[in-house]
């Protein structure tokens, strides 16, 4: 029974899909699903790990999903608290000075 069950663990991890493809521009905007003029933007200002061959330019989908992870503002959802807290920590007001 266990040998039937590690025997089917070890073809489910077989069977994972390969990320390290390569993609072209239209590609990768498809299936970022942004404008091509977006993508070179971000390319340029925000580096982007692409690949330039020529003129055309490749960007593999493995090093585009680190990518898009990495640029993450949060890494975990804030509970109610920590959000309440972040906020009020950035929310200024004027001192109540009263000189009377």
């Amino acid at each position: 029974m266990e040998n039937l069950l590690t025997e089917k663990l070890s073809c489910q991890k077989g069977v994972e899909e390969n990320t390290h493809v390569p993609m072209t521009v239209q590609e990768a905007c498809a299936y970022l699903k942004m404008p091509v003029s977006t993508f070179y933007y971000k390319v340029k200002k925000e580096g982007m790990p692409v690949i330039k061959q020529g003129k055309h330019l490749y960007i593999y989908r493995d090093e585009l999903d680190k990518w898009l992870e990495s640029s993450r503002k949060t890494s975990l959802p804030q509970s109610f608290e920590e959000e309440n807290e972040a906020l009020l920590a950035t929310h200024r007001r004027k001192p109540n000075v009263k000189n009377w």
